[in-house]
């Protein structure tokens, strides 16, 4: 699902998804370029500025979503941002707690939780 990806190469995408003002790219960006580019996560626009993929966005929004459900698994009363919230939401993997603040994993989060540690 994320090719493997370290925290200092989803800095760089999230840095490129930011946009970038210039051809001339940061340190951290630029060691990733090459691998980027690669697994199609950005494209370059007819004036040569690195920009982020659809894939790109998706990657970093599964990344959000799976660190997401870290965070409800800590602390139920963790923010989350409103799409990453509502995705995870619409797909039964966190559940409102009734009569307080705050979200809790169900058997399906937790279980997704499980596979997603499995894999790496």
């Amino acid at each position: 699902m994320n090719a493997g990806l370290t925290d200092d190469e989803f800095e760089a995408l999230l840095e490129v998804s930011r946009g970038l003002k210039s051809k001339r790219l940061s340190p951290r960006v630029l060691k990733h370029a090459k691998l980027f580019s690669g697994l199609k996560y950005v494209e370059y626009n007819r004036n040569g500025l690195m920009v982020i993929s659809e894939r790109g966005t998706q990657t970093l929004f599964m990344k959000h979503c799976i660190d997401g459900l870290r965070k409800i698994a800590k602390d139920p009363v963790a923010l989350l941002d409103a799409n990453v919230r509502t995705f995870l939401l619409k797909k039964s993997h966190i559940s409102p707690i009734e009569g307080a603040v705050g979200y809790v994993i169900t058997i399906k989060g937790a279980e997704s939780l499980a596979d997603i540690d499995a894999q790496q």
